[in-house]
């Protein structure tokens, strides 16, 4: 698979940009799942999708293949999710702050969610800094390699191998 999507890369890159859709067929779902973990919304996870996959697209021409093509699709969903968590948070704080209010209950989906990825690991991650939820995600759900995960988050392999230990502890808690 990685010959056959490194020569579509080449093919989108001299212009022959329809072989862009078999890009996209062989990883909206994984990306898909990637981003449901960190954001925990199947809607935000679908918006997010698109969003890195045009976002990709538009910076094709920048990818070499020094890394791995899901490598660097997946630090892009990683920063664009990290964005996203961080711009709620403020909005919640802005919110809550402004107004006051309690947390509202949850709707049937977000129900239906947490149901999805079960209710005590739902718990658990949401306890996790974003940072720690990405890691865990990327290592646990979907098998990277330290060094994979260290592409993706700009860290190194030991580093990451440490920090995946203390959010390990952490969740043990």
């Amino acid at each position: 698979m990685d010959e056959e999507i490194e020569y579509r890369i080449k093919r989108v890159q001299a212009g022959e940009i329809q072989d862009y859709s078999y890009i996209v067929k062989e990883y909206q779902h994984q990306i898909f799942v990637y981003c449901w973990r960190l954001l925990g919304s199947k809607q935000e996870a679908e918006d997010a999708v698109q969003e890195v996959l045009v976002k990709a697209f538009e910076k094709i021409n920048m990818y070499r293949p020094t890394v791995a093509f899901s490598s660097w699709l997946y630090k892009m969903a990683y920063h664009y999710c990290l964005n996203l968590i961080h711009r709620k948070k403020l909005q919640r704080k802005f919110k809550f702050g402004l107004f006051n209010q309690n947390m509202t209950t949850a709707s049937a989906a977000q129900v239906i969610e947490r149901q999805l990825f079960s209710e005590p690991l739902s718990q658990a991650l949401e306890k996790l800094t974003a940072e720690e939820r990405n890691l865990l995600v990327l290592r646990v759900f979907e098998e990277k390699s330290f060094g994979e995960i260290g592409e993706i988050v700009n860290k190194s392999p030991e580093a990451v191998k440490k920090k995946y230990g203390r959010t390990k502890t952490k969740l043990k808690k």
